[in-house]
């Protein structure tokens, strides 16, 4: 039904400036994309992906991205780029994913990797730098990944980000840790997702951006001050390293980039584009599914009807003939 189909516009800002295109992959080049992405061997019973535009979309090839094809599996995929660091720049990361199957449990975030990731052994205990996503599990887990890597450390958002179409939130990285805060018990201390800037005396922090904030320099500050969880100084490949239930996820539209202008852009271009014409053969589709469904109904209930008809004839011919 429509109510099981969700596409996601998903986008990772992390602070400031200057424009290069890191990597950039929407598919349309056929089954070329096996020269760029490495399936991992690490486990034979690792999920495949395909290249499909699914059963709905908005338009037949732009919407083409990798699926997953197998239920109950893990999946690992990746592609490399030449080797960077978004020390002291905007780094952007985006892409779309869309769940057309019924999402009971399953991943749909990426990560981003250090350039010496093993790609062929590409698995859930591998290094990454950036885990960033939607993941849903039953109806208790809904929610948005945003996972830094520092100091052999990875650390989550503690407060979650509910799955559902654009919303902004800003790390408070003017908070300070509590003073009574025990990293043993209470594990590590991170503040708290805001759904708007906290300015402050007129002074608009430094790093404020349109969807994760995570850098501030603010003489306020004592915890993030210390250190930036925001910079990497290899970054050299994207993946999907994940668990589905259910197959049929679709990722596409892939940017790295640091300018916001461009990420944009490159939105608009390409889901933004799209959506619309999706959403409308989504609705088409489900609308035939359910009179398919009421026929389905009514054919099975005059079968019965019928059936119980001619079992009462049988019986009635027979008590003429006792």
């Amino acid at each position: 039904m429509a109510g099981a189909r969700v596409t996601l516009w998903a986008i990772c800002v992390l602070r400031g400036a200057l424009a290069t295109v890191y990597f950039q992959e929407e598919f349309l080049d056929g089954e070329r994309w096996r020269n760029r992405w490495v399936q991992s061997t690490n486990d034979s019973q690792f999920g495949h992906f395909r290249l499909s535009s699914g059963k709905f979309y908005g338009h037949i090839e732009k919407d083409k991205g990798l699926q997953t094809t197998q239920n109950g599996r893990f999946y690992a995929i990746s592609a490399r780029f030449k080797p960077f660091s978004n020390k002291g720049k905007t780094l952007v990361i985006q892409y779309t994913v869309k769940h057309e199957q019924k999402m009971d449990c399953g991943g749909g975030y990426i990560k981003v990797f250090p350039a010496d990731v093993d790609q062929k052994n590409l698995n859930r205990k591998s290094h990454y730098y950036i885990m960033f996503g939607p993941d849903i599990c039953g109806f208790d887990i809904k929610k948005v990944h945003i996972i830094l890597h520092f100091k052999n450390q990875y650390h989550a958002n503690k407060k979650p980000i509910r799955c559902k179409d654009w919303e902004k939130h800003f790390l408070d990285a003017s908070a300070s840790k509590p003073s009574d805060w025990n990293a043993e018990l209470d594990g590590d201390w991170q503040a708290a997702m805001l759904q708007k800037p906290p300015y402050q005396n007129g002074l608009k922090p430094e790093g404020i951006d349109k969807d994760i904030w995570l850098h501030q320099k603010m003489k306020s500050t004592n915890y993030l001050m210390q250190y930036d969880l925001s910079e990497f100084e290899n970054i050299g490949a994207i993946g999907l390293e994940l668990w589905q239930v259910r197959s049929g996820t679709i990722f596409d539209n892939f940017l790295i980039t640091d300018d916001e202008g461009y990420a944009e852009h490159f939105g608009k271009a390409t889901w933004g584009e799209t959506k619309g014409p999706e959403r409308e053969m989504d609705a088409i589709q489900a609308k035939e599914e359910v009179k398919k469904a009421r026929e389905e109904d009514e054919e099975e209930l005059l079968a019965g009807k019928f059936n119980g008809h001619e079992n009462f004839f049988n019986r009635f011919h027979r008590r003429d003939e006792l």
